[in-house]
C-alpha cells in the first residue's frame, strides 16, 4: 500500500511496510506540473502489465515495481484492486503510477485539489 501527501509543489508517494521490498522502492516524488490527474480504476488491475524490470509478480495476487508496457515506465504497487489509483504523468520516467492506497477517492481529491491554481481552491 501506497500513502500520497502533496508538500509544496510536490506529489509525494511513499511506499509501506514489505510493499518497499516487493516494489523495490520507497519513495516517488513528482513535480505538480508534471501530474496530469488521477483516478480511481479497479479494472486497471486485469489489463496487461507488460514485461517486470524489478519488483515482483504473482497473478491475481500482487503487482509491485517497475514494468514496461507499450513503450511505457509504469509503477505499480497493488494487492487489492479496489484500492487501485492511477496517476497520470507527463515529463517523467513513469507515465503512470498504479498503486492502491486506504481511501482511493480522497486521494484523487488530494491530487486534482493540489493540481488546480492557489485561486480556485477556495472556492
Amino acid at each position: 500500500m501506497a500513502h500520497v501527501s502533496v508538500t509544496d509543489h510536490t506529489l509525494v508517494v511513499e511506499i509501506e511496510g514489505l510493499d518497499r521490498l516487493w516494489a523495490i522502492r520507497s519513495r516517488i516524488e513528482i513535480p505538480l506540473g508534471n501530474v496530469r490527474g488521477a483516478t480511481v480504476d479497479p479494472g486497471i488491475f486485469r489489463e496487461p502489465k507488460g514485461i517486470r524490470v524489478g519488483g515482483t509478480h504473482f497473478p491475481g495476487l500482487i503487482t509491485a515495481g517497475t514494468f514496461r508496457s507499450g513503450g511505457e515506465w509504469v509503477f505499480w504497487d497493488v494487492k487489492n484492486p479496489e484500492k487501485a489509483v492511477v496517476i497520470e504523468l507527463v515529463d517523467e520516467r513513469y507515465s503512470r503510477l498504479v498503486i492502491e492506497v486506504a481511501d482511493p477517492r480522497a486521494t484523487v481529491d488530494l491530487v486534482e485539489l493540489a493540481k488546480r491554481p492557489a485561486d480556485d481552491r477556495t472556492r
